[in-house]
């Protein structure tokens, strides 16, 4: 059995994910602000298992920064050997400006 990928955060996506649940409240919808944290979550453990899963997104030129599209979500991470590192939460429709 391969091993699984360690799964960290920048502190961008975590504010991403503040910002939404921020955005569900402000709109009266707190069901659906567990809901889609809870989904996202979910997308993002199955990564531990298996971290080549997504994409190499249509802006990036590298094979190890991918994503997940969950939409109307975008997980962006990197991926080197045996971590998964989640970059960004964004809005499907934002591209990533890499420097």
């Amino acid at each position: 059995m391969a091993e699984q990928a360690r799964i960290t955060f920048a502190a961008s996506p975590i504010k991403d994910l503040e910002d939404m649940q921020a955005w569900c409240l402000g709109e009266g919808v707190p069901d659906v602000r567990k809901r889609l944290t809870a989904e996202i979550i979910a997308k993002i453990e199955r990564l531990g298992a298996h971290p080549l899963s997504g994409r190499v997104g249509p802006e990036f030129t590298v094979e190890h920064l991918r994503e997940i599209v969950y939409p109307p979500f975008r997980i962006v991470y990197r991926h080197d050997k045996n971590r998964v590192r989640i970059v960004r939460i964004w809005r499907s429709e934002r591209l990533l400006k890499l420097p």
